[in-house]
C-alpha cells in the first residue's frame, strides 16, 4: 500500500527482530509518521491542559460539569452512529495483551470482542510492541497456530471475536521511533502500525478496524482523536465513520464530560467502558492531598460503594441517552480448581455481572477464559435474545458531582494486611513489568498496570496523611524485595526499589508509574543509533 506525495518516514532506532520487517515497512513508516506531523503541536496541548487541570482541582477549584458542554448535554437531538458489524452484542469482552497465546485463547473463548491491549497489559518494549503488531495482523489474516514446547497446539476455529486494540495513552512516548528528531507519540505507533497493516483486511473480512482509547480526560482529547481517525481514513481511503472506538471512563475528570466525549466522536464512537481501578487511581491522584479522600483497601472498594454506583448510573444513562453500548467493569480472577475459594470467588463474579445487567450494561470485561462462561448467563439472564439493552435509557438516575466525589461513607483507615498486599502488588507488578511481562497472576488475580498504580498511589496517600508509618512501608519494601530475590533470583531487584522509592514513597506523586520506568529501563536502541 502506498501513500500519495511521499513524506519522509519515521525513523527506527530500535533494534531489529525476527519478523519486524513485515511490520516496519517503508509504507507503515511514512503512514506513521504523516499521522505524528500532522498532530505535532496538538498532543503537547492537551497534556499541558492535563496538568493545569490537576493544579486548579489541586488547589481547590470546583469539580464538576463544564460550563461550556451544557449545550451539548442538554440536546436530545443527537446520536452516536449505529454498531458497527460485529459490534452489535457485546455481553462479553475479553481482555489481554497482544501475544500468540493470548490471542488464541481470547478470540476462541466465546467471548463476542477481544480487546489486545498495548495499554495496561504491555510491557512496551520495543520487541513487545512490533511482535504485537504481528500477532494482530498474523490473527487477522487467520495464520497462528504454533504447539508449544509442552505439546498444546495453538490455532484459530471457525468462530473467532471481533478485535479491538487499545493503543497507548497520550502521555506516553515511543523512543524507539523518531520523526524529525523527536520520539513519536506512543498512541500514535500503535493505532497508526495497526491501522495501516490491517484496517483494509478488516472491512473485507465483514469487520473494521476498532479501537479502545484509554485515559482520556476531556472533550478535546476525544476531539483529538476523531481528528485522527478522519485523517487516517481519509490517507488510505478508507470511508469516514469505518472506524469505531470505545471510551474508556478511567479518569475523574472524563466522569464529567461523558456527553461531550461521546459527542466529539459520535461518527466513530463505539461507547464506554466504566474503568474500575483507573478511575480509583484517577481520583487519589486528583484529591489525594485531601483528608476527606482517605481511601480504605483496595479490597474494600467495590463496585457498589455510592460513588462508584454514581459513576457506573451515570454511566449508563449517558450512553443510551446516545444509542451507544454502556461496557461493565474487568473481574480478573482467575480460575484455578474447583475448591472452596474458588467457587466463592466465582459466586462473587457472577453476582457482580449480575449486577451490572440489571443495572443495564450491555456487556463486561473478563480477564480469563475461564470467566467468559459466567459473565454470559449473567447477560443472557436479562438481555435473552437482545444483542443489548441500549433502549433502557435509565431516565430514573439523576447524578450530581457531588456524588461522583462521595467516599465519605466508606473512607477508612489501611489495615496492616492492606498496607502488605499494596507493597506485594506494586514490587511484584514492577519487576515482571521491567522484565518485559505487562500481565501476571498474583494471588489469584490478572493484574496489570492499572492495579500496580492504585497499589502505589494508596501507599504514597497513606503516608502522605500518616495513617501508616514510613519505618513499616520500608520494612514491608524490603520484606518483599528479599522474598522476590530469593524467588527470582535474576529479578532486577535495585532497581524495583528505586522505582517504587521514586512513585510511592517521594513527597511529589509521578503521575504514572510507567512514564518513569520506561525512560529509566526500557528505551534500548540499536547498536550505533542515539
Amino acid at each position: 500500500m502506498t501513500l500519495s506525495a511521499p513524506t519522509a518516514p519515521a525513523q527506527v532506532l530500535g533494534t531489529a527482530g525476527d519478523r519486524h520487517d513485515e511490520i516496519l515497512t517503508p509504507g507503515a513508516l511514512e503512514f506513521v509518521a504523516r499521522l505524528v506531523r500532522a498532530f505535532a503541536e496538538r498532543r503537547p496541548r492537551v497534556l499541558r491542559e492535563r496538568a493545569r487541570v490537576a493544579a486548579q482541582l489541586t488547589a481547590g477549584s470546583r469539580f464538576g460539569f463544564s460550563l461550556t458542554g451544557a449545550r451539548i448535554r442538554a440536546d436530545d437531538s443527537w446520536r452516536v452512529a449505529p454498531p458497527a458489524p460485529g459490534l452489535t452484542g457485546r455481553r462479553v469482552e475479553i481482555t489481554g495483551p497482544p501475544d500468540p497465546r493470548t490471542a488464541v485463547e481470547a478470540l476462541t473463548s466465546g467471548a463476542q470482542v477481544w480487546m489486545a491491549d498495548f495499554e495496561d497489559a504491555t510491557s512496551p518494549t520495543w520487541d513487545n510492541i512490533v511482535r504485537g503488531q504481528l500477532t494482530l495482523l498474523d490473527a487477522v489474516e487467520r495464520r497462528i497456530d504454533f504447539t508449544t514446547p509442552e505439546g498444546r497446539r495453538y490455532r484459530l476455529g471457525d468462530q473467532t471475536a471481533a478485535i479491538m486494540v487499545r493503543p497507548r495513552g497520550w502521555h506516553l512516548v515511543e523512543e524507539h521511533l523518531y520523526v524529525d528528531g523527536r520520539p513519536a507519540p506512543a498512541a500514535l505507533v500503535d493505532f497508526g502500525l495497526y491501522f495501516f497493516h490491517c484496517a483494509r483486511r478488516q472491512t473485507d473480512a465483514g469487520y473494521g478496524p476498532y479501537f479502545y482509547l484509554p485515559k482520556l480526560e476531556n472533550r478535546d482529547e476525544a476531539r483529538l482523536w476523531n481528528d485522527v481517525f478522519v485523517l487516517a481514513q481519509d490517507l488510505l481511503g478508507i470511508p469516514r465513520g469505518t472506524i469505531r472506538a470505545t471510551v474508556l471512563i478511567e479518569t475523574v475528570t472524563a466522569a464529567v464530560a461523558m456527553d461531550e466525549i461521546l459527542y466529539e466522536l459520535r461518527e466513530h464512537s463505539a461507547g464506554l467502558n466504566a474503568g474500575r481501578w483507573d478511575h480509583l487511581f484517577s481520583l487519589i491522584k486528583t484529591f489525594g492531598h485531601r483528608t476527606d479522600f482517605l481511601l480504605p483497601d483496595r479490597a474494600q472498594i467495590t463496585m457498589t460503594a455510592p460513588f462508584m454506583r454514581a459513576f457506573t448510573e451515570l454511566l449508563v444513562r449517558t450512553c443510551h441517552r446516545r444509542g451507544a453500548h454502556a461496557i461493565g467493569a474487568m473481574a480478573a480472577q482467575v480460575p484455578a480448581g474447583d475448591t472452596e475459594a474458588q467457587r466463592a470467588a466465582l459466586a462473587r463474579v457472577r453476582l457482580d455481572k449480575e449486577r451490572e445487567a440489571e443495572d443495564g450494561f450491555d456487556g463486561s470485561w473478563v480477564a480469563h477464559p475461564g470467566l467468559v462462561p459466567v459473565c454470559r448467563e449473567a447477560f443472557d439472564g436479562v438481555l435473552g435474545t437482545r444483542p443489548h439493552q441500549i433502549e433502557r435509557t435509565r431516565d430514573d438516575v439523576d447524578v450530581s458531582a457531588e456524588q461522583l466525589l462521595a467516599v465519605r461513607r466508606i473512607s477508612a483507615r489501611p489495615t496492616p494486611e492492606g498496607v502488605r498486599t499494596n507493597v506485594s502488588v506494586a514490587v511484584r507488578y514492577f519487576a515482571a513489568w521491567l522484565g518485559g511481562q505487562g500481565a501476571v497472576v498474583l494471588d489469584g488475580l490478572r493484574e496489570d498496570a492499572s492495579t500496580a498504580e492504585i497499589a502505589r498511589v494508596q501507599i504514597w496517600q497513606w503516608l502522605r496523611h500518616r495513617v501508616v508509618d514510613r519505618a513499616t512501608v520500608v520494612d514491608l519494601l524490603d520484606d518483599e524485595l528479599a522474598a522476590l530475590g530469593a524467588e527470582y533470583p535474576w529479578a532486577p531487584v535495585e532497581d524495583v526499589r528505586a522505582l517504587f522509592e521514586r512513585t510511592a514513597l517521594d513527597r511529589h506523586l509521578p503521575a504514572f508509574f510507567t512514564t518513569d520506568a520506561y525512560a529509566r529501563h526500557l528505551v534500548h536502541r540499536a547498536e550505533g543509533q542515539s
